[in-house]
């Protein structure tokens, strides 16, 4: 999803890049209901009930007969041919209610077996395709392409069949960008790859919603599967110059827009819009030897502590237990490897256990894509979380329901946000600081098991997409939007 003097073929900051260049550019059961805004009913998913049935291609339906250049018949080739068909099915009947004119698919499709010897697979842009694990859109000639060898196995053996979905409905988001002349040379290209997942949000919103002839999605675990595939294709490091894809929370941020408000809303993302959502977060490291992680230790504990009480105080602040997360608390259960106690205002932490938590992914350089982003904020924000209850305690708000474990999230958002004061004086005065990757940490763990999402006694709803969208509502619109959306 690069754009430059050259075609451009690669991964993004060492994990999966999902396009390139001005030439290329890569990058359940049946619900009903309007889209509607998110912000209306938070205990929805964007309007739609939460549902917990099959996601992934619909049993007994005929394959799409669409001409793929290269294709070997493959299950992950009728899986993509079939993605693309229903894509183009969905844009035939917006594309005209958004630009002008009709639209028109793609003119071929390509497919290719990165594992293949040199010179055996098709071109696809021009470009040899062997050894090319990756996926794309090239305005070169007006096509769309993708690698059965290596990255869609990847990708269904990581997070599901939906997650191929996912990925070729953003590339057909650059392909609708190129014919409608929304994106122009001089637009950034993050402003181009917020646009193309926010398609892709729209399109997966249209799967939901049972209007899709070849899949199925689900709003509880297919849905978070498919926002975990888009984290795992995040830009990892923000100083390489090929970091333009986003961040995993600008990402999943720009899908769930899509989602929610439709493709209409995704024409109007623009670079205003993602800096106002950029605001103060950290976009860079300080030095290249920074790697942003604070090993989870009981003094960086402390610290944290002590700057939560800075950011959101509180008139008793709660009595931290480094001993271990069972603190025989009378009123609520132990959440391992990090409680809080109402009765007794204490926070309970098994430091050991808490560490684990916070340890980075290990990527080795066989894997393609990564399970889970994981790293040090993964652990700090569970210990937020906890804190935050502790300031729900004290404003007399529940502690043992829905609300308020998307409270807890939203808050932990608010905390967050404020690790990365705007103000250079307030900034040297803060004893931690967010890091970039930060945020993608706490995203990740939002969608994979939801405790920093939980209740006091750690039951959580089962919608990713609503643990990460309370989330995103406290780092973007602060504590009274908090108490205003989840009173």
């Amino acid at each position: 999803m690069m754009r430059g003097a050259r075609v451009r073929f690669g991964w993004s900051a060492s994990l999966l890049a999902l396009a390139v260049t001005t030439v290329l550019t890569s990058c359940g059961a049946v619900v009903t209901g309007s889209p509607v805004s998110i912000y209306d009913d938070p205990f929805t998913v964007a309007g739609l009930p939460v549902t917990d049935g099959p996601s992934g291609p619909r049993p007994g339906v005929s394959h799409a007969q669409l001409d793929v250049d290269g294709a070997a018949g493959t299950d992950v080739d009728l899986l993509a041919t079939d993605a693309v068909d229903d894509i183009q099915k969905f844009w035939r009947t917006t594309y005209s209610t958004l630009f002008r004119g009709s639209f028109q698919p793609v003119r071929s499709l390509v497919s290719w077996d990165a594992t293949a010897d040199a010179g055996e697979g098709p071109l696809f842009c021009s470009e040899p395709t062997d050894g090319l694990a990756n996926a794309g859109y090239c305005s070169l000639d007006d096509s769309i392409g993708w690698d059965r060898g290596l990255l869609m196995p990847a990708m269904i053996d990581a997070f599901g069949p939906m997650s191929v979905v996912m990925v070729l409905a953003h590339e057909y988001g650059h392909a609708v960008q190129t014919q409608s002349g929304l994106v122009g040379d001089d637009d950034p290209t993050i402003v181009a790859e917020q646009q193309a997942d926010c398609f892709a949000g729209a399109f997966m919103r249209h799967v939901a919603e049972g209007d899709s002839t070849h899949f199925t999605l689900d709003t509880s675990d297919g849905l978070n599967d498919v926002l975990a595939a888009t984290v795992a294709v995040r830009d990892v490091d923000p100083g390489d110059p090929d970091s333009v894809h986003g961040s995993a929370f600008e990402r999943v941020t720009a899908a769930q827009i899509g989602f929610t408000d439709g493709a209409g809303a995704c024409t109007r993302i623009d670079e205003k819009e993602v800096e106002s959502r950029r605001s103060t977060l950290p976009q860079q490291f300080d030095s290249p030897l920074d790697t942003g992680e604070l090993p989870v230790t009981q003094d960086s504990l402390e610290q944290f502590a002590a700057t939560f009480e800075q950011v959101m105080p509180t008139t008793d602040p709660p009595t931290v237990d480094y001993s271990g997360a069972d603190t025989g608390c009378a009123d609520a259960l132990t959440t391992e490897p990090v409680s809080y106690c109402p009765s007794t205002n204490t926070i309970g932490i098994s430091v050991d256990a808490l560490a684990d938590r916070g340890r980075p992914t290990e990527v080795s350089e066989d894997d393609i894509v990564p399970l889970d982003v994981t790293g040090d904020y993964g652990a700090y924000v569970l210990f937020v979380s906890r804190y935050v209850l502790a300031v729900q305690n004290e404003a007399g708000q529940g502690l043992t329901d829905a609300r308020a474990a998307l409270r807890s999230a939203c808050l932990s958002g608010v905390v967050t946000a404020a690790l990365s004061p705007s103000d250079t004086d307030a900034a040297q005065r803060s004893t931690v600081t967010l890091s970039p990757g930060d945020l993608d940490e706490a995203v990740s763990g939002l969608l994979s098991d939801g405790l920093a999402a939980s209740d006091v006694d750690g039951r959580t709803v089962p919608s990713g997409f609503a643990r990460v969208d309370a989330f995103r509502w406290g780092v973007l619109g602060g504590r009274e939007a908090c108490d205003g959306r989840y009173s």
